[in-house]
């Protein structure tokens, strides 16, 4: 069954991890697992702490070349009547200083950042549009 807007939000909302997808210059997809923040219509990450083999991470650099992105969350199970998924299209933008009311929103999430607050850049996306499908009506 599809899922209307705000119950994709709200399964959105509460999953741990998202997948985002970013497109660089030539047009080649680029697919990273991101934590997440999301506020109303905006879904935050930021560059953190994490051992990464490079600063300059693709994915910001993907967003600058071209901000349309999407991100998906999903749940998977033996039991196939618990599966769902929803996606999130958007247009990204980054911030090159953290903003102190995400980084709140992201430590309230995850207490790696309540210990290490992120200081690189923070991204936040302008939710354009939700969709989703979930196997079943309740979620288990």
């Amino acid at each position: 069954m599809r899922l209307n807007p705000a119950e994709a939000r709200g399964r959105f909302r509460a999953a741990a991890v998202a997948r985002l997808a970013t497109v660089n210059e030539s047009g080649a997809p680029h697919l990273v697992p991101v934590t997440f923040a999301i506020a109303d219509d905006v879904i935050c990450w930021a560059v953190d702490h994490k051992p990464k083999s490079r600063n300059d991470l693709q994915r910001v650099r993907n967003i600058a070349a071209n901000p349309a992105v999407s991100f998906l969350v999903d749940r998977y199970d033996e039991d196939w009547a618990a599966l769902w998924w929803v996606r999130a299209d958007g247009i990204a933008r980054v911030l090159d200083t953290p903003d102190a009311a995400w980084i709140t929103l992201l430590a309230n999430k995850y207490r790696q950042y309540r210990e290490t607050p992120p200081t690189g850049p923070m991204v936040l996306t302008d939710v354009s549009h939700w969709s989703g499908w979930a196997a079943s009506a309740t979620e288990a």
